[in-house]
């Protein structure tokens, strides 16, 4: 495999640099890939450029309507290569790169719709008494550059919620995207500019996020941050920021609930098969299932069942369902966990299995609250199975994170679903389906250190505008 390299680009320039970093196919360890490292001033330059597009656009928003619904059409026509390059650079599995794809092309498109709908709101400012003759209405108006730093585990699709939101609303952005993780970010843009997305619209800048990442902070003509990644950096950035909005998506330990009146079936297919999906590198995968003791045999017996048909191996093969983690430092990691919960007395339900970056699923009982495994973010292909018998013990557990992204619980009772919409303490709680589910249309963001704002194109349209309050005397 011919290792391409890629410079930065600025304004619609390849900038070439001192240094080139090397993007690994996270199965095989070959390298794909050579980025350049940027330097403090290339970051300079393409804010410069960032800015310069902006104060000078001329996009209509019929035109970037049109531009992002191209884009999904072409990315279409591409889904071999987008997905192949998935597999290659994220260790996802076909399946996996297939749904991102899947998901990436309708954000285009939901994006493409919300270029066409940006308004404000008439402000009845003469039912004031001095201010009859005054007329009042809002329009929404761009923020202006836009500093986007993407993860590594979607790097595809969350680019797309970056980047197609912020260009529907008139935005110019500089983009770092993860080092691991950078081709796919250069492919939407490539596709973008196919589509008819001028030069200097959107500019890439690759290298270590702690480098690169400060330097972007440092810039005071980024007008907005946002940012999917760990808590830690996410507390970093908005103290860093100012008075200057940031929006963070900043992971979840997400907690599902299998109530003793739920579709016991339905309830273990479903966490099984979102428990280890993308090797359980999701901010929202299930990590902890409560189930009610009533139930808890039955449904351990089926979960495992459905558990232990799932291939791991090679992300190529159409028939994987659970790859390579993003390295095998990061595997070795899990394995380190997993292993200090069994020393600490918490029993593995299936063999405890690491091939190089590869893990094998590991579902876990008799676990403890205070375990790593339990109250912080996994992140890995990793399970654990509680049981409760009380209903608001089950809740006050699931409650009992730092994080607050998205639950889920199955149950047939609609007061109980109720209950529970009102009593977890997340940002979205899913009924009788995975705490993984999400319909890229949803407003997705957390409360506590899951994070701050929306995703979602409607949504994330309206944090980058500002909405501005107009006067006329008549």
């Amino acid at each position: 495999m011919e290792a391409k390299a890629y410079d930065l680009y600025i304004g619609g320039e390849w900038i070439k640099t001192g240094s080139y970093i090397p993007v690994l196919h996270k199965y095989t360890g070959e390298c794909i890939s050579q980025i350049a490292r940027a330097e403090r001033h290339h970051v300079q330059t393409a804010v410069e450029a960032a800015w310069e597009t902006f104060r000078n656009d001329r996009l209509t928003p019929f035109q970037r309507y049109k531009i992002l619904l191209k884009a999904s059409e072409l990315m279409e026509a591409r889904r071999d290569e987008m997905e192949l390059s998935l597999i290659r650079e994220v260790g996802k599995t076909r399946k996996d790169a297939m749904n991102e794809l899947d998901r990436t092309i309708n954000t285009l498109r939901l994006s493409a719709e919300e270029a066409k709908k940006i308004h404000g709101e008439m402000i009845p400012l003469q039912s004031t008494e001095g201010s009859e003759n005054r007329l009042g209405f809002t329009i929404r108006v761009p923020k202006g550059v836009i500093g986007a730093i993407t993860p590594f585990n979607y790097p595809l699709l969350l680019s797309t919620h970056k980047i197609a939101p912020a260009l529907a609303a008139g935005n110019t952005l500089v983009v770092k995207p993860a080092t691991v993780t950078p081709l796919a970010t250069f492919l939407l843009v490539e596709v973008l500019e196919e589509a008819g997305l001028p030069k200097g619209y959107v500019n890439i800048v690759t290298g270590a996020g702690s480098e690169v990442g400060e330097w972007l902070l440092d810039e005071e003509r980024i007008a907005m941050y946002t940012f999917t990644g760990s808590g830690e950096v996410g507390r970093h950035i908005k103290a860093r920021s100012g008075m200057r909005p940031v929006s963070l998506e900043l992971g979840n330990n997400s907690p599902n609930i299998v109530h003793h009146d739920a579709d016991v079936e339905l309830a273990a297919r479903q966490t099984a098969a979102r428990s280890f999906h993308n090797a359980g590198q999701a901010c929202i995968a299930v990590q902890r299932i409560y189930v009610h003791e009533n139930v808890f045999p039955a449904f351990s017996e089926q979960y495992i069942a459905h558990v232990k048909q799932l291939k791991v191996g090679d992300p190529e093969d159409p028939a994987t369902d659970v790859g390579p983690m993003i390295s095998e430092k990061e595997a070795k990691r899990t394995e380190e966990w997993v292993r200090e919960a069994i020393s600490e007395g918490a029993t593995a339900l299936l063999p405890i299995r690491r091939e190089g970056a590869l893990f094998y699923p590991a579902v876990l009982a008799n676990t403890k609250p205070d375990m790593k495994v339990v109250c912080r973010e996994v992140f890995a292909p990793v399970v654990t199975i509680i049981p409760y018998s009380d209903l608001e013990d089950a809740f006050a557990q699931a409650n009992d994170s730092e994080y607050g992204l998205q639950a889920g619980i199955f149950t047939r009772d609609l007061n109980v679903a109720m209950k529970a919409a009102r009593t977890l303490e997340y940002g979205g709680v899913v009924i009788n389906d995975v705490s993984t589910y999400r319909n890229d249309v949803m407003p997705y963001g957390g409360v506590k250190n899951s994070g701050l704002g929306k995703e979602g194109p409607r949504y994330a349209v309206e944090e980058m505008t500002d909405e501005r309050m107009v006067v006329i005397n008549l």
